[in-house]
Parts: C-alpha cells; structure tokens; sequence
C-alpha cells in the first residue's frame, strides 16, 4: 500500500512541475525564420515575452494549453479582433493568417 501511496505523490508531483521559463528564457526566445522573428520582437515580444503581464509568455506550454484547446481558428479570430489588453491584430496590422499561426505556434511551445 505504501508503494502504491508513493508512486501516486510521484505522479502528482511530475504533473504540477511548472514548465514556466523564467523572465531571461522568455525573453530570449525568437523564431528561427529571420521574417518571423522581426514580426515577433516589433509586435509580441513586449506582452509575451516578459512575465510582467496578463499575456501567457512565449516558452510556457501549460500556460497556453487551455488557449490552444480552442482550436486555431478560435485563437486566429482572438488575435484579429483583439482580446483582453491584447490590441487587434496583436500590433501586426501587416501579419497574415499564415504568420498569427506560426507566431501563435512558436510561442506556445515549450524551449527544447
């Protein structure tokens, strides 16, 4: 029974870690594509990529989770109508569908 006791904690345990990054691993992240990146760093970076905000950081899996079981046209559709503190478009008046995804994409993935 103690067994059974200690690999239950054991399992809670590994599902609450955190996979928060921290406020450096945040805002350190970018994505490889160079277009990308400059899109990132002029319109996300400033909400996503800092931990002083509402916005989920860019890096922090378990905080977009809940955000991705949406579905991608539902995020697609928040980030062009704006949402919360987040301004239409996400400050990119110029991004596609195409780039909201990969962006959307980029940030909800945790670091490897």
């Amino acid at each position: 029974m103690r067994h059974i006791v200690l690999i239950a904690l054991l399992l809670l345990a590994a599902c609450s870690r955190d996979d928060k990054p921290t406020p450096a691993q945040a805002e350190a992240l970018r994505p490889t594509d160079a277009r990308l990146a400059a899109i990132y760093e002029r319109s996300c970076l400033n909400c996503h990529g800092r931990s002083d905000g509402a916005a989920p950081l860019t890096g922090h899996a378990s905080a977009w989770a809940p955000r991705q079981a949406k579905g991608m046209p539902a995020l697609l559709h928040s980030v062009r109508q704006g949402l919360n503190s987040m301004p239409p478009m996400g400050l990119c008046p110029d991004c596609s569908d195409g780039d909201l995804e990969h962006l959307i994409n980029f940030m909800s993935r945790a670091p490897t």
